[in-house]
C-alpha cells in the first residue's frame, strides 16, 4: 500500500502530498455513497414520532422536490437531519458544513439555522422561547428559512405522504455532489460576519458581528466594541464594525 515517508506532517515531501492528494480525490469519489449509507443509519435513529429519521428525511425532501425546489434545496433538505446521530445539540451546524461546498449560500444558511426556527413548534412547551428565530428576522433569507421549516421540515412526519424511496433522489446527490467544491459561481457570496452574524434593519444595513447582543448596560456605559459603531436607532446593542 503507498504510504508517505514522514511520521510529522512537517517534514513531508512535495511527493508525499502528491501522493495523499491523489489518495484523497478517489476516496472523495465515495462521498455519494457514504452520504447514502449515513442516511440509511437514521432508519434506525431517535425514536418516538410516527416515522423513522430517513423516512421524516426523504419526505421533507419529497415536498420540496413536489414544490418545485431545485436540486440545490432538494438535497439539503434530503440531508438537514444527518448530523442527529453524531451531533444531536447542533445537527443543523454539521449538516449545513457537509452541503456547504456544493450548494448556493443561501441553502447552506436555511439548514444551519433550521434547528433554531424549528423550535417556533415546540420551545414554549420546554419553558424555551418559541420566537428566538427572530434575531435573525430582518436577515435576507429570515423568510426562506421560516418557509423551510413550515413546508418541509414539521410537516413530514406523516406516515401515509407517498414518500419515495432513497434511490429516487440519488442522480440529484450525485449532480450535487459532482460539482468542483466551493466553485464561487455555485456558492454565491457567503454573509461577511459568517452564517450566525445578523443584520440589523437599519439604513445601512450592517452585519452584527457578535453571536449574540451585548447587554444594554455594558454599551451605554462603554460603548460598542473597539472599531465598531452604533448603526441602528431601534436598538443599542445593534453594531457593526467600520474597519475594512
Amino acid at each position: 500500500m503507498d504510504q508517505v515517508s514522514f511520521t510529522q506532517m512537517k517534514d513531508g515531501t512535495a511527493e508525499d502530498y502528491a501522493l495523499l492528494e491523489r489518495l484523497e480525490d478517489q476516496f472523495n469519489e465515495g462521498l455519494v455513497e457514504r452520504l447514502k449509507l449515513a442516511l440509511r443509519k437514521l432508519d434506525d435513529g431517535l425514536s418516538g414520532y410516527k416515522v423513522s429519521r430517513l423516512e421524516h428525511s426523504l419526505q421533507s425532501a419529497a415536498r420540496a422536490e413536489a414544490d418545485g425546489a431545485d436540486d440545490d434545496l432538494v438535497v439539503a433538505t434530503l440531508l438537514h437531519d444527518l448530523g442527529d446521530e453524531l451531533a444531536p445539540y447542533n445537527h443543523s451546524q454539521l449538516a449545513a458544513a457537509i452541503i456547504r461546498p456544493y450548494v448556493r449560500a443561501e441553502v447552506t444558511w436555511i439548514i444551519h439555522h433550521h434547528g433554531l426556527f424549528q423550535k417556533f413548534y415546540y420551545g414554549h412547551f420546554y419553558g424555551e422561547d418559541r420566537n428566538e428565530r427572530e434575531i435573525y428576522k430582518d436577515h435576507p433569507w429570515y423568510q426562506k428559512c421560516v418557509d423551510f421549516c413550515e413546508r418541509y421540515d414539521q410537516a413530514a412526519f406523516d406516515p401515509d405522504y407517498p414518500t419515495p424511496p432513497l434511490e429516487h433522489f440519488e442522480p440529484a446527490l450525485r449532480r450535487v455532489f459532482a460539482r468542483k467544491p466551493f466553485d464561487p459561481d455555485v456558492i454565491g457570496e457567503e454573509p461577511a460576519g459568517g452564517f450566525d452574524s445578523r443584520v440589523c434593519a437599519c439604513e445601512s444595513g450592517g452585519v452584527i458581528r457578535a453571536p449574540a447582543p451585548l447587554p444594554r448596560l455594558t454599551i451605554a456605559l462603554t460603548g460598542p466594541p473597539s472599531g465598531g459603531n452604533l448603526v441602528c436607532g431601534r436598538c443599542v446593542e445593534c453594531f457593526t464594525s467600520t474597519r475594512g
